[in-house]
């Protein structure tokens, strides 16, 4: 059998042979991403391709959200309260990831 190079597909699909703390399954993969699926499913009924883009642009905010453990209503009441103020300016602090909750 000649040397033929492996593709990086079929070493990932291996990985989990030389790893023992890589999960077989791939469900946590298939749940976290079905509410994107949904989303997308959504979207064809929005109405126009300009309400479909806003719809996905706003049910990736809370996705990140979500992902990273913050409270999506709080996030999104705080950052559009602040954003009249900022006028594009000074933003990064209002991204998910480096937001932190008003006390």
């Amino acid at each position: 059998m000649a040397n033929v190079p492996l593709s990086a597909a079929s070493c990932r699909s291996s990985a989990f042979l030389e790893d023992g703390r890589i999960e077989v399954s791939k469900n946590l993969v298939e749940n976290c991403i079905r509410p994107l699926a949904i989303g997308r499913k959504k979207r064809i009924f929005a109405g126009n391709p300009e309400a479909a883009r806003k719809m996905g642009i706003i049910l990736t905010i809370i996705g990140t959200c979500k992902l990273l453990g913050i409270n999506s209503f709080k996030y999104l009441a705080y950052v559009l309260s602040e954003m009249p103020r900022r006028m594009d300016r000074n933003i990064d602090d209002l991204l998910p990831w480096n937001w932190k909750p008003q006390l």
